[in-house]
């Protein structure tokens, strides 16, 4: 707060501070100091890309283009690795039956309650629940290049 004079500003540097230090923690090295130093240093860089954000356009700065500046490497995860998780998960699923794909879908990639699905499907609970199970130990036994 201190450094930025506002608390929103403030706000946005702890958390981006956490999430480098969250997203960089394998590179952490305790010989070279402590835990502490390192997430100054990260909070040190975040303060240095705010401030030159709000220097480069004084007048018309936002929290889209601050977040956008602060660290360009981690803004958009690689669209081709999407593509590719995204193509290989559509494989994997067409080798499933119907009935559990479709619970599979529901249950895991849309992150739905299991009662929520077995009444959008009108079957009981348990076997939403059992689709899932065979689905997973099913794709589970595929080979790792399928």
């Amino acid at each position: 707060m201190r450094g930025l004079g506002d608390s929103g500003l403030a706000e946005h540097a702890v958390q981006e501070t956490l999430l480098r230090a969250w997203r960089s923690c394998a590179g952490f090295d305790e010989r070279k100091g402590t835990v502490r130093t390192w997430l100054l240093a990260i909070e040190r860089n975040v303060m240095i890309d705010i401030a030159r954000a709000r220097a480069s356009r004084p007048a018309d700065t936002n929290w889209d283009e601050i977040t956008e500046l602060s660290d360009v490497r981690f803004a958009n995860p690689d669209f081709a690795e999407r593509l590719v998780d995204g193509l290989l998960v559509a494989d994997l699923l067409a080798r499933l039956p119907e009935s559990q794909r479709a619970a599979v879908v529901e249950v895991i990639l849309r992150d739905r309650a299991y009662q929520e699905v077995a009444d959008d499907f009108g079957v009981p609970v348990g076997t939403v629940k059992t689709r899932v199970h065979y689905a997973l130990r099913s794709l589970r036994s595929l080979p790792i290049g399928a």
